[in-house]
Formats: structure tokens, C-alpha cells, sequence
């Protein structure tokens, strides 16, 4: 299912309960370390996907540590200039070390009972629009599992899971993500067109944070 909607997020049941998740639980070992809270455009890396993430019409944004213990202090410091300090959720992973699916599952544990979905984004993005953003909400109020943008033929970030898929989710284990459940929805999963490189755009060493800070 292909959908390319535009305009602001609907106002049904599912939108008024989502909630927003950034993954920031990595150690960044190809980074050398601190990927996160490296500085990146008079900022910290982690800065992009925080402004994507309080850009959604989520009720909240959890971001999920581990490795950098300065996470929680810039995701902080983010939130409070801008009056985002009362959806800001700041959670450690203590399973972390066992890769991304730690994270992402100790983020699903921590979401209200009630919400109907949740967005995920990952840390080391910077750059997705918030043009995305809306129509990724719409696409599950029309009755999708998940939402994701694609461009250029390829999948990006971030994904709108709705609540049904969250057991799934926290039932992933290794490095891989939320991939596997993606892999299974066939055309309940909606897919987004955008002309915007930022959703697929990560940063993983310090030579890939030089060359895309312009």
C-alpha cells in the first residue's frame, strides 16, 4: 500500500495517542564512542532526530540510553529552550550491550498503556523531515500496521508501528530492528513517498559526520 498524503495528521482516535521513541542506546563503536553527543551543527548529532521526533504529533518522546551516559543531559537540555520538557521521557536500557532490539525493547515497555502507535526514530539520523511526519500518522488512521517513508526505491526512517505490532516488537532480539516484523506485514504496511535524502541518511564515523554537517 502506497500512500502520499499531505497536510496535517487526522484527528481520530489512533493520531491523538501516539507517542514518539528515539533510539539512543548504541556505544557508536564505529564512531570510536559518544556518537550521539558528538558536536554537529553548533549542536550534538542526536539534536536531529530529537527535532524530528517533538515535530510528530506524538503525545510524548521517549528517548531510550544506554552506552553515553551524556545522552539523557543533551536530550535535556534540547527539550527545555524549546517547552519540551513535559513530553520528554528519559529512559536507561539496561540491556543495551545486546544491541538495538535492547533498546527498542525497553522503549515498548515503557509506553502509556494506551497508546495506539508510536514512531521510531533512530539517534543517528539527523536529517528526517517533518514533512514526513503527518502523512506516516494518516496512513495508520486508514487502517495500516506500520508506516514508513521510502525514496528512491528504499525504505527509511522514521517508522510508525501501531500498537498491535508493539509484542512483536519487543519480542526482537540481536542488532537487526524492527526489520523482521516489517518484512512480514505485506501491504499493511504503508510506504510514504518523499523526495527528501533525510530518511535515509545516518551517520556511523566521525568522516560521515564531516562530510554531511553542511
Amino acid at each position: 500500500m502506497t500512500t502520499g498524503g499531505q497536510g496535517s495528521a487526522g484527528t481520530g482516535d489512533v493520531t491523538r495517542r501516539l507517542e514518539a521513541i528515539v533510539l539512543a542506546g548504541g556505544s557508536g563503536s564505529r564512531f570510536g564512542g559518544a556518537k550521539l553527543t558528538a558536536p554537529w551543527r553548533g549542536g550534538f548529532l542526536i539534536d536531529g532526530a530529537l527535532a524530528a521526533a517533538f515535530a510528530s504529533p506524538a503525545r510524548t518522546v521517549t528517548v531510550a540510553t544506554g552506552a553515553d551516559g551524556d545522552v539523557e543531559r543533551v536530550a535535556a537540555a534540547f527539550a527545555e529552550p524549546r517547552g519540551q520538557t513535559p513530553r520528554l521521557r528519559l529512559i536507561y536500557a539496561p540491556e543495551h550491550a545486546q544491541g538495538l532490539s535492547a533498546t527498542l525493547r525497553a522503549a515498548i515497555a515503557a509506553l502509556p498503556a494506551d497508546a495506539s502507535g508510536a514512531y521510531l526514530f533512530l539517534g543517528d539520523m539527523p536529517d528526517v523531515p517533518a514533512s514526513v511526519l503527518a502523512p506516516l500518522a494518516q496512513a495508520l488512521e486508514a487502517g495500516a500496521l506500520a508506516a514508513a517513508p521510502v525514496c528512491g526505491g528504499r525504505r527509511g526512517h522514521p517508522v510508525l508501528f501501531c500498537a498491535a505490532l508493539f509484542p512483536l516488537l519487543a519480542g526482537l532480539t540481536g542488532d537487526e530492528g524492527a526489520r523482521e516484523v516489517l518484512k512480514g506485514l505485506g501491504d499493511r504496511l504503508a510506504l510514504v513517498p518523499t523526495d527528501d535524502p533525510g530518511v535515509l541518511t545516518d551517520i556511523d564515523t566521525p568522516q560521515e559526520l564531516k562530510d554531511r554537517e553542511g
